[in-house]
């Protein structure tokens, strides 16, 4: 099973100096210097110079003369360029995707929360995706119909991302006294987990 670099998907499916360029120039609406592409790639100011020819050829590039520098963007309009947008956003879209999965679970758990290294940005292509569930307080842990439907959702999760899923299933009584004195780990998916459903763990804490 293979996933992409999801901090850099541009680079990771295209390869070599093309993807370092596309990859810089998909991430910021600025103007830039090839000098800072450059930097930014860590390539040469050469090599990113030739592949800024081949790419403005291809109208994937804009380019302008700004005194004596001369000022690349991405373009904007083109499909070309649309779709080096899209990969460069494949985070939100695999988020849009994973929401749209977790509506379909039945019964529904009271939430659903990505936590981990997909979530700080640092998920790599041996990453595994972490999600946190959240039982209602009348299901018991094991019921079947309940791990039936977890499972599902991993298994899909698991095609969507490429990437192993590791599911955590908690009660919804638990979350207050994890969130207050299960330690850091717990704070820090409170803080900045990206909940599926509607509650984080720091609204369920306060509501459970």
């Amino acid at each position: 099973m293979a996933t992409v670099d999801y901090p850099q998907p541009v680079e990771a499916l295209i390869p070599g100096v093309p993807g370092r360029v596309l990859g810089v120039l998909a991430r910021t609406e600025s103007q830039l210097t090839m000098r800072t592409v450059a930097r930014l790639a860590r390539v040469s100011v050469n090599r990113a110079a030739v592949v800024r020819n081949a790419l403005v050829s291809l109208g994937v590039v804009e380019r302008r003369a700004a005194g004596s520098a001369l000022l690349v963007q991405l373009g904007r309009e083109d499909e070309a360029s649309q779709a080096v947008l899209a990969l460069s956003g494949l985070s939100d879209l695999f988020m849009a995707r994973m929401r749209h999965e977790a509506t379909a679970i039945s019964p529904s758990p009271i939430s659903l929360i990505v936590f981990g290294l997909f979530v700080d940005g640092t998920a790599r292509a041996s990453s595994d995706l972490d999600i946190l569930a959240i039982r209602p307080i009348p299901v018991p842990e094991g019921e079947p119909t309940s791990v039936d439907s977890l499972g599902k959702l991993t298994e899909r999760a698991g095609r969507i991302t490429g990437a192993p899923v590791g599911v955590l299933e908690v009660g919804a009584g638990e979350v207050p006294r994890l969130v207050e004195r299960g330690g850091s780990g717990w704070q820090e998916i409170a803080r900045v987990g990206i909940p599926l459903l509607t509650l984080g763990l720091a609204d369920l804490a306060l509501v459970a």
